[in-house]
């Protein structure tokens, strides 16, 4: 069996959140002496294209309504990631320095319509084709109704929604974009009166899939718009956890810190990395050290930081160090707090990878206080690391940590995202650390927790064979 993953992201190819986590590490775990996977993406003018070689093998035309365009599909030279990955080339849209932009209708509609044109030259046709996101929403509605695309019609295609905030919306003056299909059926494409590829995607999919068990159930209550249609559409819906990159994010091994660990030397190998943190940031190593890496924008909670992190700070008794960027004003008061608490707190406004794991080793606590968290990778990664998590339960976050006031409990979670509410957390939080005891245990116990890809790709596996069994 053979399953296609088609996808605007890929670690480490190209990533702007969890997506590129997901499709560059389950395409790894689905391999078997029985099953195959492979991932299809667009080639961008990145880092990691700079920095490697590629064969061409296939070159055609796609035409977007009056204008065709070249293109090629490339591939590595040198296998790198474990799995067979294919870059959709059409230069004049796609091999870009960004990943979504204002045009993102014409780019990623040109890399749907390049990939389905090189798989209909296939000898053999996938067994399933599995989409991500809206990006791709738009690929089982053509399979569907395109003309071009009938042969098709019997490979059944899955959707997995990483975030149903972001839906690809445009207008219906561009249907003309998509390839020939029959007008009686355009229905399917409007959502609330415009074209919305997430939602054509949710109707026309053979499966539709969330990243945790616990989002798709509040998508059926909040999914900015798509809650009726995720109801009526429920019977093949369904919720699997996603999870991390066993390999990748391996303390005993993982080349970017400073000390190597495993469960029987997790608090020296903590402590080591914790002091080079603190003398590189200039904070209190003698201080819990609270951490958070992500986007600063209003889905994870980091509006509410200023104020939080200025609350707890003049306590002080903790540190705070920040990884992130987004939201301008969110940078600027985050980055003024630098001056008032100076030994206490300290941010790196951007992103850098080899400082993110050398704070999931050195931290003590990872904040985690978001408004939507469809799955979450972050906290996994913490207590793949011995950092105990502090978040708020919702979705997969609600599904992967335990709050230690409940039976077999080990993280700390609140209700609501609200300044008392995360302050209150970050509070228990100082007061677990100082109980050695029992705060050292929580960090060996939590390594233990196997949130690997092995059991989610299995259920994914499941999902296919599933589909077959029904058609047969």
């Amino acid at each position: 069996m053979n399953v296609v993953h088609i996808s605007a992201e890929c670690y480490p190819v190209a990533k702007v959140g969890g997506l590129a986590d997901v499709v560059g590490a389950l395409p790894k775990y689905q391999h078997s002496a029985t099953f195959s996977s492979q991932v299809i993406m667009p080639f961008y003018n990145n880092t990691f294209t700079k920095a490697n070689t590629f064969n061409t093998v296939y070159k055609s035309q796609l035409d977007l309504g009056d204008i065709s365009y070249a293109f090629k599909i490339l591939t590595l030279k040198e296998p790198l990631l474990g799995f067979d990955i294919f870059f959709v080339d059409v230069p004049e849209l796609l091999f870009k320095e960004y990943i979504y932009s204002n045009d993102d209708t014409e780019r990623f509609l040109a890399f749907q319509i390049a990939a389905l044109d090189w798989m209909l030259t296939w000898n053999t046709y996938p067994d399933y084709i599995h989409c991500h996101d809206h990006h791709t929403g738009l690929i089982p509605f053509m399979l569907q109704e395109s003309f071009k695309y009938e042969p098709f019609r019997n490979t059944p295609n899955i959707l997995t929604i990483h975030n149903a905030q972001y839906q690809g919306w445009f207008s219906h003056k561009k249907v003309n974009l998509i390839p020939a299909f029959n007008f009686n059926n355009a229905g399917l494409l409007d959502w609330d009166g415009s074209v919305n590829p997430l939602a054509a995607a949710i109707k026309c999919a053979w499966r539709v899939t969330t990243v945790s068990p616990s989002y798709m159930e509040e998508l059926k209550i909040a999914a900015n718009g798509l809650e009726n249609l995720l109801n009526h559409e429920s019977a093949k819906c369904s919720g699997i956890l996603n999870g991390i990159d066993w390999n990748v994010w391996n303390p005993e091994t993982d080349n970017y810190l400073i000390s190597n660990y495993t469960t029987k030397t997790v608090v020296s190998g903590k402590e080591a990395n914790k002091k080079h943190l603190c003398n590189a940031f200039n904070l209190d190593f003698n201080k819990p050290l609270f951490a958070f890496i992500g986007r600063l924008v209003g889905e994870k909670g980091s509006d509410l930081f200023p104020e939080v992190f200025n609350g707890i700070l003049k306590k002080g008794d903790a540190a705070i160090l920040l990884l992130g960027s987004g939201h301008d004003e969110t940078e600027i008061q985050l980055e003024r707090l630098k001056e008032a608490h100076k030994g206490s707190y300290n941010a790196f406004i951007g992103y850098d990878e080899s400082l993110s794991h050398l704070i999931y080793a050195g931290a003590d606590f990872l904040l985690m206080p978001s408004r939507v968290e469809p799955c979450g990778l972050n906290q996994m990664y913490a207590l793949r690391y011995g950092t105990i998590p502090i978040v708020r339960s919702i979705g997969g976050l609600k599904d992967t940590v335990i709050d230690i006031s409940e039976k077999n409990g080990f993280g700390i979670s609140h209700k609501e995202v609200t300044v008392s509410d995360i302050t209150n957390a970050i509070d228990r939080g100082v007061s677990l650390y100082k109980n050695e005891n029992i705060y050292r245990k929580l960090s060996v116990q939590i390594m233990g927790i196997n949130h690997s890809w092995d059991a989610s790709a299995k259920e994914y596996i499941k999902l296919y064979k599933s589909i077959k069994l029904e058609k047969a």
